[in-house]
């Protein structure tokens, strides 16, 4: 049994904070075998033994910090996706056409044995906000590009007493398109807003009020197999809204409060039947804001935050220690 780490190529990343390459040394310091397939060499044939350049790696991280302060691939090895190996599924949204496509290769060998992590039928029937929504664990939300339901959205939120909405694309990730707008203004003036955000995203918005408790923070949970890895609280830097790391926020060390936790769990039980055991949850004001399935990050931070690699839990509970 051999571990695959699939992932973007390393060009793409932010090696120093990387939560894949923490976990694939923790991987393979734990005795795994373990290698990376990059995106652009990940294929399907029915014509051959589907033969992947896989790269053996090394490297270091800080014993403190936990942050990835070397990483070297190794010349590619010729290898076989065999039934039993463990395929773990580590590139970062968006989820546009181009990952769909990377879903349906893996869902064809998933059905010659490979275990895969997480499942791509479970991805692919879960985006990411709209499984938080569904649910009465999330804030009053509306999805869509139907302007006048949206009128109707901005006008309850108003006599609800919200006195702005946050604007958001479905897709996106790392707050990228997040934008703030005030009910004080016309409705021609929203609907012409939310008609040029629609049209600069493929047609479909989120629109949520906005949470005043966001400048305190947003909590990022980390779960793998049902069990809390380690949660921090992501707090906007001053003047700002956005509670992204990957956008100046801060972070510390987080205990979940009793109905959060359960919140999570709920959640949790529900995508580990389709497959999917790794989550990262974002929760603001108690409430789960959005469930990170495709490529769930910040580890590196959580084990800052602990003093402690946190991947080794998952790598535990991975190896059933």
């Amino acid at each position: 049994m051999k571990a695959i780490i699939y992932l973007n190529n390393l060009e793409k990343l932010v090696i120093q904070k990387d939560s894949t390459l923490l976990f694939a040394l923790t991987l393979k310091e734990n005795g795994v075998d373990t290698y990376l397939l990059f995106e652009d060499d990940f294929y399907y044939s029915n014509m051959d033994g589907n033969q992947f350049k896989m790269h053996p790696f090394s490297g270091s991280y800080g014993s403190d910090t936990f942050y990835v302060d070397q990483f070297d691939v190794g010349e590619a090895e010729s290898l076989t996706l065999d039934a039993g190996d463990n395929f773990f599924m580590r590139l970062d949204p968006p989820f546009d056409l181009r990952y769909m496509r990377s879903l349906w290769y893996q869902n064809l060998f998933s059905e010659k044995g490979v275990n895969f992590h997480n499942h791509p039928l479970g991805v692919m029937a879960n985006n990411e906000k709209l499984v938080a929504y569904g649910s009465e664990y999330s804030h009053p939300s509306f999805v869509g590009g139907s302007v006048d339901q949206f009128l109707n959205f901005t006008q309850k939120m108003k006599d609800t007493g919200f006195a702005s909405l946050i604007i958001k694309p479905l897709d996106l990730y790392q707050g990228i398109g997040v934008e703030k707008v005030s009910l004080s203004i016309s409705e021609e003036e929203l609907k012409k807003l939310f008609i040029d955000r629609a049209e600069s995203f493929g047609g479909s918005l989120v629109v949520q009020p906005f949470i005043e408790k966001i400048t305190s923070g947003e909590v990022r949970s980390t779960f793998y197999k049902g069990a809390e890895v380690g949660s921090i609280l992501k707090v906007p830097k001053e003047g700002s809204y956005l509670a992204n790391i990957a956008q100046g926020a801060t972070f510390s060390r987080y205990e979940l409060t009793e109905s959060e936790r359960a919140s999570c769990q709920y959640f949790c039980e529900k995508l580990m039947k389709q497959g999917v055991d790794w989550l990262a949850f974002d929760l603001l004001d108690g409430k789960v804001s959005e469930v990170n399935i495709t490529c769930p990050g910040l580890l590196v931070e959580t084990s800052k935050a602990y003093g402690v690699n946190l991947c080794e839990k998952i790598v535990g509970l991975f190896l059933g220690k």
